[in-house]
């Protein structure tokens, strides 16, 4: 937050000072939130909360609408969790929780329409592909993308959204297949 406040005078002459619908504008932001992160497929898995974090920079595509394109990159821990795998130790078999990491480096593309409603709120209904690479993985492939699809708030700088990520390339290696999924919630600030 101390990075935040010390940086948003130097953003603030490139900024929008959050989305006007009226005008054209590039504005770059900051979010912070939480995953509930799964595996789907040949593994289906409980859901493993994480954290996010990123920086993002968006810009208005069209004269006539509303239209957004926004990309940025993204730390988000992602995993799943398997309750009562079969384990082998000394003491014999048993079973115990398998909980495995996925965090993971993206970028997304997403395109976003800007709805005004009353109040200074602005809606901002958002879908578009994303590409990731695990920086920590428990022996699943690195690289993968999906889409992502949600709804963002803001009012005046203040941002929140939330969503769904569909993961669509397989993450294991071999016969099985797996793909990582995830709902989101983050907040930020937009300048």
């Amino acid at each position: 937050m101390l990075l935040v406040l010390l940086t948003a005078p130097t953003f603030a002459q490139f900024g929008s000072g959050g989305f006007r619908l009226s005008e054209e504008n590039v504005y770059y932001g900051i979010r912070f939130g939480v995953t509930s992160a799964s595996f789907s497929g040949d593994i289906d898995s409980g859901s493993k909360v994480g954290m996010t974090l990123a920086g993002v920079l968006g810009f208005r595509v069209s004269d006539s609408a509303p239209l957004y394109l926004e990309s940025g990159l993204y730390y988000t821990e992602r995993g799943g969790k398997i309750k009562g795998v079969k384990t082998v130790s000394e003491a014999g078999m048993g079973h115990a929780d398998w909980k495995a990491s996925y965090n993971v480096l993206e970028v997304p593309l997403l395109i976003k329409y800007g709805i005004e409603t009353q109040s200074d709120f602005i809606l901002l209904p958002f879908i578009g592909p994303y590409f990731g690479y695990a920086i920590k993985t428990d022996d699943f492939n690195r690289a993968n993308m999906g889409f992502k699809a949600g709804c963002g708030f803001e009012y005046h700088q203040l941002y929140l959204e939330a969503g769904r990520q569909f993961g669509v390339t397989d993450i294991l290696d071999g016969d099985a297949s797996a793909r990582s999924n995830a709902w989101f919630l983050n907040i930020g600030i937009n300048f």
